[in-house]
């Protein structure tokens, strides 16, 4: 199991899609005297003193339970028609959850509050987009053991 590349490349968009739930900030709209932090737990209003949920989201459910669709992915390594299947459908998952956080990054402050804002994104963000690539690297990688596989069997 631990020799084919898409294991370590499904490990590895589990670990980073894993590590958005600790808590970091996907981005932050910041005004003149307020800012809020937009993270899988809702949107938290930060205060020059004091912080408090803004508006609880349970974006974290959606994150963990990709992540045990993507473990679910990773260990049926023997059939590799249901992995294929599976990861296919984990990449649209993952791709659906990226464009989500895309369009709240743009139309997600004027919904918060009116006036002026500055967006800054946070390493949340950086890990969510970083494993997506791993994804669909996971989907080529099980494509090319397919085709290897199918071919062996033509030859028998």
């Amino acid at each position: 199991m631990i020799q084919r590349v898409q294991t370590i490349y499904l490990f590895l968009a589990i670990i980073c899609l894993g590590s958005t739930c600790l808590g970091l900030e996907f981005f932050r709209f910041v005004q003149f005297d307020e800012a809020f932090s937009f993270s899988v737990f809702g949107i938290e209003s930060l205060k020059e003193a004091s912080s408090s949920m803004f508006k609880s989201i349970p974006i974290y459910l959606s994150v963990i339970g990709l992540c045990l669709f993507l473990f679910m992915t990773l260990m049926s390594y023997k059939n590799l028609k249901r992995q294929l299947k599976w990861v296919r459908s984990c990449t649209f998952l993952y791709a659906v959850f990226v464009m989500a956080s895309i369009i709240f990054y743009y139309a997600g402050g004027g919904i918060i509050k009116e006036g002026e804002y500055v967006r800054e994104l946070g390493l949340g963000y950086a890990l969510l987009i970083a494993g997506f690539p791993f994804c669909f690297l996971a989907q080529l990688g099980i494509k090319k053991d397919k085709k290897l596989l199918d071919s062996l069997d033509r030859l028998r």
